[in-house]
């Protein structure tokens, strides 16, 4: 396990599970939240994201945590393990809110420099909260990874669907030594 992809709907877990695999095994994390978004949320431009992801995919180990589907593929052919947090739409949901309460006025430790949180219930926040209620269909990523397996790509694919599964499966990284 050198390159590995966490992946799943905002709220799931992704960054709490990377940062505790970093932990474990020493490999270098990278939130994809902090490398696009710039200074008060502005979005890094598509062929600027598009070379940092392949200069990043291209470092011999990592661990990175993110989704932004448009380049989900460049990460899915590098990475060597992909985890999937398939957690119930609602826990995601009330993890989002909950993380915009407590964070307001700060930049979380997963986020670009000066993203400061703010509560703004919008459209824009509707829609995102949108976005996770559907995402399980929406963001495609069931069928790549259908696709992975089918194909016998070799890569460790790992379905974690509630914090339990995720606890136990870090405790058994622990055993193994970190790999």
């Amino acid at each position: 396990m050198r390159k590995v992809l966490v992946i799943g709907s905002p709220g799931a877990g992704k960054s709490t599970l990377g940062k505790a695999l970093a932990r474990l095994t020493g490999l270098p994390l990278y939130h994809l939240d902090a490398l696009y978004w710039k200074p008060n949320w502005a979005k890094t431009p598509n062929a600027e994201w598009d070379e940092l992801l392949r200069r990043l995919v291209a470092e011999p180990a990592w661990i990175i945590d993110g989704n932004y589907g448009r380049t989900l593929d460049i990460r899915i052919q590098a990475a060597d393990t992909v985890i999937l947090l398939d957690k119930p739409r609602l826990l995601c949901e009330w993890r989002v809110i909950k993380r915009r309460v407590t964070a307001i006025g700060r930049v979380r430790s997963d986020m670009g420099d000066d993203c400061v949180e703010r509560l703004l219930v919008d459209r824009e926040f509707v829609a995102f909260l949108r976005f996770i209620w559907n995402f399980p269909k929406a963001s495609g990523i069931e069928g790549k990874l259908r696709r992975l397996a089918g194909e016998g790509s070799g890569k460790r694919i790992i379905r974690l669907r509630s914090d339990r599964e995720a606890a136990a499966y870090l405790a058994q990284l622990r055993q193994e030594g970190g790999h």
